[in-house]
């Protein structure tokens, strides 16, 4: 589904990606961790374009994400979510109408520009996701009145109404206390159990990676580490990552 091949990049002399290869597979839960400064926030950014790397390749879904038109990456990006910070909703909208109007500039452009009144089936569908990430209470309440941890799962609903088959999150639990960073990666643990969504989540909290993921994926020094099928890490493993 998602490949990269050989990732370079730099900053100016500072070199952060040093030949990452990368597989990932329809259904994974894909926990990124590193520490500060190992390039994992910058391998997601350039998984999903918000970076070119400087060498190497990104193929997603067959397409080549490095080497294809801009139309051709616009397209593929129909498929993808990123889940960043709260910034990304509309405060003083509804929860309901973050996600439905989420999925109406994905769907239908025309729609939005004249008021963006959702169909009936759009409106059950924001309603459903909502109920799957436990805001259905919630649905129409503002979200500037929600608690980081709600409008981190606020977003989710949103991927998951837009259709999203891929959800890239950079740590979307470092800012949030301990329950809500529970609840939140409980979310992503039901799609990929459920609804065969792919996720790839950059994580520095190690304890979080072993209990939810599927697989969990080590970033040393720009360079993958290991890339095992998530259990407790050894302590070599965590010696590798914490001792750079």
């Amino acid at each position: 589904m998602l490949k990269a091949n050989g990732l370079t990049k730099s900053y100016g002399d500072t070199q952060v990606l040093r030949g990452i290869d990368l597989e990932v597979h329809r259904g994974d839960f894909v926990a990124v961790i590193g520490g500060s400064g190992s390039g994992k926030s910058t391998l997601l950014r350039c998984l999903v374009g918000k970076e070119r790397p400087d060498g190497g390749e990104v193929v997603f879904n067959g397409v080549n994400l490095t080497k294809s038109s801009w139309w051709a990456r616009w397209e593929a990006s129909k498929d993808w979510a990123v889940i960043g910070t709260a910034d990304q909703l509309n405060g003083r909208r509804t929860a309901f109408r973050n996600v439905v109007t989420g999925r109406l500039r994905q769907f239908s452009f025309w729609r939005l520009l004249l008021g963006g009144k959702p169909s009936e089936e759009e409106h059950i569908r924001a309603m459903d996701h909502l109920e799957q990430v436990g805001l259905l209470d919630k649905a129409f309440q503002p979200v500037e009145k929600l608690s980081g941890g709600e409008k981190q799962r606020v977003l989710i609903a949103r991927a998951l109404s837009q259709g999203a088959k891929l959800i890239v999150a950079d740590d979307p639990v470092s800012s949030l206390d301990p329950h809500s960073a529970e609840r939140m990666m409980e979310s992503f643990k039901e799609l990929y159990r459920r609804e065969t969504v792919t996720v790839v989540c950059a994580l520095q909290n190690i304890e979080m990676a072993e209990k939810y993921a599927s697989r969990i994926v080590g970033i040393v020094d720009g360079r993958v580490e290991f890339d095992i099928r998530a259990r407790r890490l050894t302590a070599a493993e965590r010696n590798k990552l914490l001792s750079r």
